[in-house]
């Protein structure tokens, strides 16, 4: 059996992109330390192929789910924490051969609920200096530090009695019986467990549900508070795969990210960052070619990816007695919610309409 933070079991400290574990030392990593970038930035890729994968006439689509997510999450930051912008997100192809596969990406998210605009190449050099053929603008976005945030969630949730047990190893479970038994000895006996350890999931799981990949961002040296990079300071991503995406920190710095390759082990996922880095810069000035650049940080992380880039939220049945929240794709802050909804429905015995949408058994 492998070895996992007990914290992990009981409460999924983190909430942060399972992709920069891989830079963590490991007593790091027992108590949530994670950097971040900002891959996730939208809910979904592409909206329109994900409806054709699973809609259905008995089934509920992702789109009614996802529709109201970001709205949700903007509660739940706005009831504990303030650390929080409001922001678009810009979603662009530079391929003019595109154009159909863009217009039914944006009437798919449209008829979602979405609030969306399609842009066109001369709209988006004149408002982002932005070199690409089509966007669609959704106004429904949100940055945050995850971290922090994080960290004030659990604070609330120790007020209301959660304990929380960090540098705690795992190292053996009977799910039978629900006891865990701790390296130092000790023994854990409840009624279920959540596991939302992440990609180190697939220590405790037979089944075959994701992939590794690395991935690379870099961030610039901070520039004046009233600089402007670009309108709105929205966030950018394109089409290509594997994507490009950038946006603007909060003390006025680019961070650029993608360049995502399978992982082979954390070696040569080091040994890439300086070549990595070459590629993002020129990948930024090919598409934002007024924007000046000058790197200050560079770094990696491996990431975990389904086939179809959605979580898997609920029981597993050969681990009776446990529930599992693995927001893999580089969603998982965003899907935590409704893994949160999901889990808690099925633990109270109640019936969710999403949960056999991102089941195990999908």
């Amino acid at each position: 059996m492998g070895k996992v933070p007990l914290v992990r079991l009981l409460f999924d400290i983190r909430a942060l992109p399972d992709r920069l574990k891989g830079q963590l030392k490991e007593e790091d990593r027992r108590i949530g330390v994670d950097q971040i970038t900002d891959k996730g930035t939208e809910v979904i890729t592409r909206l329109s192929k994900l409806m054709i994968l699973y809609i259905d006439d008995n089934q509920i689509t992702k789109a009614d789910t996802i529709r109201l997510l970001v709205t949700r999450l903007k509660k739940l930051v706005y009831l504990h924490f303030d650390n929080y912008k409001r922001t678009g997100s810009l979603f662009f192809s530079t391929h003019r051969s595109e154009k159909i596969f863009m217009q039914d990406e944006f009437e798919a998210r449209k008829n979602a609920g979405f609030d969306v605009s399609f842009l066109d190449a001369s709209e988006l050099k004149n408002l982002y200096g932005l070199k690409a053929a089509f966007a669609i603008l959704s106004k429904q976005g949100c940055t945050t530090d995850a971290y922090i945030l994080t960290h004030a969630l659990l604070q609330h949730s120790i007020k209301k009695g959660l304990q929380v047990f960090d540098k705690t190893r795992v190292t053996t479970i009977n799910y039978s019986t629900v006891t865990l038994q701790t390296e130092n000895g000790f023994t854990i006996k409840a009624k279920y467990i959540v596991n939302a350890t992440g990609y180190e999931v697939v220590n405790f799981l037979t089944k075959d549900i994701v992939d590794f990949y690395c991935t690379y961002a870099m961030a610039s040296e901070q520039e004046e508070s009233s600089t402007s990079y670009w309108n709105d300071d929205v966030m950018l991503w394109n089409t290509d795969d594997p994507y490009l995406y950038m946006r603007i920190t909060e003390d006025k710095r680019i961070l650029i990210g993608g360049r995502d390759e399978r992982f082979s082990n954390a070696f040569t996922r080091q040994v890439l960052l300086e070549k990595k880095s070459r590629q993002l810069e020129k990948d930024l000035r090919k598409v934002l070619p007024g924007i000046s650049f000058k790197k200050e940080f560079v770094w990696s992380g491996t990431f975990g990816k389904t086939k179809d880039s959605l979580p898997y939220i609920g029981p597993y049945n050969k681990t009776p007695n446990a529930y599992y929240a693995l927001g893999f794709g580089g969603n998982g802050i965003t899907f935590s919610l409704i893994a949160a909804r999901i889990i808690a429905d099925l633990l109270k015995g109640r019936t969710n309409r999403d949960s056999n949408l991102f089941s195990f058994y999908r």
